[in-house]
């Protein structure tokens, strides 16, 4: 199952979905990178704002609000160029979904965590 993550709204905080989804998808075997606001560092995945590019990322799971994810449409959509985003609740955007169509990129409003606890990831 190694699909190749990108967690975008990765936060240090244990309280944070993105920081439980970073646990979860290493135990699950999959790689993961991530991107947050700030400088950080979850099970050995260090992140910052920086928007780097990542090769082969399969899937984004978003953990970012409607309202701060336009700062990142360029980035998923021509530079990332993933497979599939996943829009974690809350960060349903349907602008964004059908940006991501027009791409030829799959969008899943879904749970991270209960796809992965599921083996539907």
């Amino acid at each position: 199952m190694n699909k190749k993550t990108l967690v975008i709204g990765a936060s240090e905080n244990p309280q944070r979905y993105s920081n439980l989804a970073i646990h979860l998808l290493k135990d699950n075997g999959v790689e993961v990178e991530a991107i947050g606001l700030k400088k950080g560092e979850v099970r050995g995945v260090s992140f910052n704002s920086e928007l780097k590019h990542f090769p082969n990322i399969d899937t984004v799971t978003l953990y970012v609000g409607p309202k701060n994810q336009p700062m990142y449409y360029d980035y998923l959509l021509n530079v990332i160029k993933p497979k599939r985003i996943v829009f974690n609740p809350g960060t349903e955007n349907e602008e964004l979904m059908e940006l991501a169509k027009e791409k030829g990129i799959e969008s899943e409003v879904a749970c991270t965590l209960v796809l992965l606890r599921t083996k539907q990831y």
